[in-house]
């Protein structure tokens, strides 16, 4: 889809040491330094689609909607981080924008993402890959290391109109030495655990800031359908032994969605 990066290659063992006791590996190249256009193209073609009235922080599922979005997320060198993490039998289960454009005050609160997800066991790797370049200028996520070895923090409820999650970690619960700013280039990819505590400032910068989020879990992995009946996984490499989930369809075209939550059965339509 887009120029692969000549520095790619797969994950080190100090790289995989680090993740296991850090809970985050940054700075991962993917896309080659010419493709910036490519991306931003990428970015505009999709965001465009919504109506004016919808945030794009509150949608997800590009996966299972856009074939486009679903082709970004099979790049091979993107697998192979993940399966270098999760082995060779891996699941995607969502696939996300996460926005900031200049000065438009939203922030992230500190956060783990197994909070929100009732999956188990909770094994879950996130790829955040930048669409532009991202620093603590235009609002990093910014991590703090080694937390996802705590266990689960306690969360509270902010309803706040500027953030973008409303489950929020109180800054005493920080450990502030251990904040580490995940500065990336464009078409670079950060991954990082879903116990690991992390969120972002405002964006006080003149630049966007957007990355995209991709969420890969091992087949062993299961949803609570209970709590989530719309969870659905699309086999990214290997094989589904379990068969723990339903089954979203590979896209056949170009949907879009419009909330955080549907079927992969709402974008037939679109196709």
């Amino acid at each position: 889809m887009f120029k692969i990066s000549e520095n790619v290659r797969r994950l080190t063992n100090k790289e995989k040491i680090q993740y296991e006791n850090d809970g985050y590996i940054t700075g991962l190249p993917v896309f080659s330094d010419d493709t910036q256009d490519d991306l931003n193209n990428l970015f505009i073609s999709l965001s465009s689609r919504l109506d004016a009235s919808i945030d794009l922080n509150q949608t997800n599922m590009w996966h299972k909607a856009s074939l486009t979005f679903y082709n970004l997320c099979r790049t091979p060198t993107i697998l192979d981080y993940v399966e270098d993490l999760l082995g060779p039998n891996f699941f995607q289960w969502g696939g996300q924008f996460f926005l900031k454009e200049p000065k438009d005050g939203s922030v992230v609160p500190w956060h783990q993402d197994a909070q929100y997800w009732p999956l188990s066991p909770a094994k879950s790797v996130t790829v955040w890959l930048a669409l532009y370049d991202t620093d603590e200028q235009n609002a990093a996520m910014k991590v703090v290391k080694g937390s996802h070895n705590d266990g689960m923090f306690k969360h509270h409820t902010n309803k706040a109109s500027n953030l973008v999650l409303d489950q929020e970690v109180s800054n005493d619960q920080i450990n502030k030495e251990d904040i580490i700013s995940l500065n990336l280039k464009a078409g670079e990819i950060s991954l990082h655990d879903d116990g690991l505590l992390h969120g972002s400032e405002a964006n006080n910068s003149d630049r966007r800031r957007c990355g995209i989020t991709m969420r890969f879990a091992p087949v062993s992995v299961k949803a609570d359908l209970s709590i989530w009946p719309h969870f659905e996984t699309q086999l990214a490499r290997g094989i589904d032994i379990y068969k723990n989930n339903p089954i979203a369809e590979i896209p056949r075209g170009e949907g879009t969605p419009v909330k955080k939550f549907q079927y992969s059965k709402e974008f037939v339509n679109q196709w």
